[in-house]
């Protein structure tokens, strides 16, 4: 497997500041976000751990994955988690020409209209984002991002990476990724697939109890559309 970074550099984050990172907060906050979901192995569990801590976080899911489990997504917006698009079937876009890559994000928003819209009142409408993006590994040239950010897309990388989709490193080197790097206002990221599943229930029943210990809350990304 290629190497990546746990903790983003900060040059990098610099480099791509029209891009989320981190969010800057004095107070003790952090931004929990998923992706790949939602999966009938691990999302449904992952809500239920995030309840017992009333966590909010922001999951980040393949379009045809909605489309196979329209009932999983809506549940995490029934329990009032912010979303955003992943892609319809989780492109490389270093791998893949603008044209497409572009009509794939926008195959996913259809699943994201057909199963959220119908669900949301006008008031809610107006603070629950469907205009998140993540790019699958991290990857999207700056051609792609300047016409993903002119569709009215935020688009949202990571401050932390907990490294769970890695089936080299052991479960308490995916924990570590987390606990050594974590700081206020960091955006961590996990996986609620199946890939990831063991490493993530391992880590993040551990990450919810000891920082809600020490105090901090746990939010979700919700900007406002065209942000």
């Amino acid at each position: 497997m290629k190497p990546y970074f746990i903790k983003t550099p900060t040059l990098l984050k610099f480099i791509f500041r029209k891009w989320v990172w981190s969010l800057s907060s004095k107070e003790k906050v952090l931004y929990l976000t998923f992706d790949d979901g939602p999966t009938s192995e691990i999302t449904e569990w992952t809500l239920n751990e995030l309840k017992k801590y009333e966590a909010k976080a922001t999951f980040f899911c393949i379009g045809k994955n909605i489309a196979e489990r329209p009932e999983i997504f809506q549940k995490i917006i029934a329990e009032n988690h912010s979303v955003g698009n992943h892609t319809n079937n989780h492109l490389n876009g270093w791998k893949t020409k603008s044209p497409t890559y572009l009509k794939n994000i926008e195959e996913a928003e259809k699943y994201f209209d057909e199963n959220l819209r119908p669900n949301l009142t006008n008031t809610k409408l107006e603070t629950q984002n469907l205009k998140l993006f993540r790019p699958p590994y991290g990857k999207l040239t700056l051609s792609q991002s300047r016409k993903i950010r002119k569709m009215g897309y935020k688009i949202i990388m990571w401050d932390v990476l907990s490294a769970d989709f890695d089936p080299n490193i052991s479960y308490d080197k995916c924990l570590e990724n987390v606990l050594r790097n974590i700081q206020n206002g960091s955006v961590i990221i996990f996986h609620d697939s199946i890939k990831a599943s063991e490493r993530l229930k391992f880590v993040l029943p551990k990450v919810l109890k000891y920082y809600s210990y020490l105090g901090y809350r746990f939010s979700s990304l919700t900007p406002q559309r065209g942000n």
